[in-house]
């Protein structure tokens, strides 16, 4: 399963956009080591892997609390809930999947994808269901909210420092591409080059042009 292209297009104009350090300098030499750097964020990779893990256990503690007082709430809460739980366990498949992708291969489409849905959407669902205290929360709900926004506030941190190191060691290779392409071509030097610039006139210049310039040429 792959992002679409107009998606993936999208997301690497973005994160050249945004995290790219324009203050870092340009590789030296060739023998900088870019291309055999591993940019891939081990705290990062644990924690998802240990979210993996947590995620049923919220799921299934907050489906149990959802239940159990759902008689006490009011419609407009009882709509809300159900909306927010179907659209976290969406989501929070999606940005799984992207942050393992993005992450072990090093795809920084995948990974902004998993950023932007961890900052932009998951995070700020979380800490309503967290702070929103006309849901009647329950002390076990409390517990693994917190949880649950610790895993992605950290993620939030990790992924941004990540995708930062891997938009730049891209930028890197691309600008060592350009001046390894620009070292193979062969470059004309001054005197051959004006040389050629003289042949050209002299070439469109006629036998008879000489005879007409010259003082003694011949008279009709």
């Amino acid at each position: 399963m792959a992002l679409p292209e107009p998606l993936r297009r999208g997301l690497g104009s973005f994160s050249r956009a945004v995290f790219t350090d324009t203050a870092r300098p340009g590789p030296r030499c060739a023998g900088d080591g870019a291309d055999n750097e591993i940019v891939s964020s081990l705290p990062l990779q644990m924690s998802l892997y240990f979210n993996v893990y947590f995620f049923p256990f919220w799921w299934l503690c907050t489906v149990v609390m959802l239940y159990l007082k759902y008689p006490d709430l009011s419609d407009y809460y009882k709509f809300i809930l159900v909306t927010i739980m179907i659209l976290a366990s969406l989501i929070e498949v999606i940005r799984l999947y992207l942050g393992y992708m993005g992450n072990l291969q090093e795809k920084v489409p995948e990974l902004a994808g998993f950023w932007l849905l961890s900052l932009l959407l998951q995070l700020p669902i979380i800490l309503f269901l967290l702070f929103n205290e006309g849901l009647k929360i329950q002390p076990l709900e409390r517990a693994v909210h917190i949880v649950f926004a610790f895993f992605l506030a950290f993620q939030v941190i990790t992924a941004f420092v990540t995708l930062k190191r891997m938009v730049n060691k891209l930028a890197t290779h691309f600008h060592l591409k350009e001046f390894h392409r620009l070292e193979e071509q062969p470059v004309p030097s001054f005197y051959s080059l004006g040389r050629e610039e003289r042949a050209v006139p002299m070439a469109g210049r006629g036998p008879t042009a000489g005879w007409r310039s010259h003082p003694g040429g011949l008279r009709s």
